[in-house]
């Protein structure tokens, strides 16, 4: 890889932490059983099509790659992980393989970035079988300013080093050439999707919308599987007994969901005077937002925010405190808070990362904050 960390630590120190998160292997094994018994949920084939028929049409179109880098992201508590939410196109997989080795576990570095390889060469392979896999477009909007921007050097260098041209690419560098996505006049075989149009629904998008749904071109993660996994909503599901017994979920599968996932509700406007009353015990999300955009803790609402909340379709989530963390930051300690970022694909815990910060939602602004590796003590 061309990119060292320290070049990475000094172009955006905040993003990396110096310390290290120990975690009991309870804990992490915990987290892994519940990814493993969500993940069996999300794939019952009565919960996609209900799911698919709702979404946008981008979501329904024929599509057999898994998606990488899935991200579960949990709380610590003392009655052990509670999950917060699911993510597609999670930041940070790559950034924290470097994050191992700076911290003298090289070997542990060196299995997750062949594991991020294989990973992108497995998605090729479910679509395309033996064909070879000559170029990627690593794509975000106005990439060079993202705040990952570096990660994204990091993957056109892994993929150069192993044989894959790789480009960074705006959705909009694009255009279409019958059944190729072409960038500067080469075609693009497989598209790294790190967009927030998740459905690919905007105007910038329009050339790589064409292309994935006439099948010319491999994109992940794709837009089914953001509505699969991350509509916040799903999270109603996953903490209701009633619903799984439904769903035919066995009784042990559903004392790992409700032990694991804090129980969601969704926010009805004819129950306003209640979720007031009891605001202090919930989190207040937009189903389909990201990022921690549009997120309040009832007890930071104030009347207007609650107002627009009850206009807004949002859902609300049993607050599941995080976990508190001391931190050696220029020679004085520092109390941050911490959540905990499970990189998974197919179902499989590829790594586990910690966000170390202070405030209400991770921000990577705290001096001393950011990603952390974590192990097992």
């Amino acid at each position: 890889m061309k990119t060292t960390f320290d070049q990475l630590a000094a172009r955006q120190p905040q993003l990396f932490s110096a310390a290290d998160i120990r975690v009991d292997k309870a804990q992490l094994e915990a987290m892994a059983e519940i990814v493993g018994a969500i993940e069996m949920v999300l794939a019952l084939p009565a919960f996609r099509a209900e799911v698919l028929a709702r979404a946008p049409e981008s979501a329904r179109w024929p599509v057999v790659a898994r998606s990488v880098f899935m991200g579960y992201d949990f709380h610590l508590t003392p009655a052990g992980p509670k999950l917060i939410e699911i993510n597609t196109n999670a930041g940070g997989g790559l950034l924290n393989a470097y994050l191992l080795a700076a911290h003298g576990h090289a070997d542990e570095a060196a299995t997750f970035v062949a594991e991020i390889l294989e990973m992108f060469r497995a998605e090729w392979r479910l679509e395309r079988g033996d064909a070879p896999l000559t170029r990627i477009a690593i794509v975000d909007e106005a990439p060079a300013g993202q705040f990952l921007a570096p990660e994204f050097e990091l993957f056109r260098d892994l993929f150069a080093a192993n044989g894959i041209d790789a480009v960074i690419a705006d959705p909009a560098d694009f255009v279409r050439d019958g059944q190729r996505l072409l960038h500067d006049g080469q075609p693009i075989d497989l598209v790294y999707n790190r967009l927030t149009d998740f459905y690919l629904e905007g105007e910038p998008c329009r050339a790589i919308r064409a292309l994935f749904q006439a099948g010319g071109v491999v994109l992940t993660p794709h837009p089914a599987a953001h509505a699969t996994h991350a509509d916040k909503r799903h999270l109603m599901l996953l903490s209701d007994a009633d619903k799984l017994a439904a769903l035919g979920i066995d009784a042990a599968t559903q004392r790992i969901l409700l032990a694991g996932v804090p129980r969601t509700i969704a926010v009805d406007p004819a129950q306003a005077e209640t979720l007031w009353a009891e605001r202090k015990r919930w989190f207040f999300k937009p189903p389909t937002g990201f990022g921690s955009r549009a997120a309040y803790r009832g007890d930071k609402l104030t009347k207007r925010v609650f107002e627009d909340i009850l206009a807004g379709h949002y859902i609300a989530q049993e607050i599941a405190p995080p976990s508190e963390h001391e931190v050696i930051v220029n020679g004085e300690a520092q109390t941050m808070k911490a959540d905990f970022r499970c990189f998974v694909y197919d179902g499989h815990i590829q790594c586990v990362a910690a966000r170390l910060y202070q405030g209400q939602t991770t921000n990577f602004r705290t001096p001393g904050g950011g990603f952390a590796p974590v192990f097992a003590a």
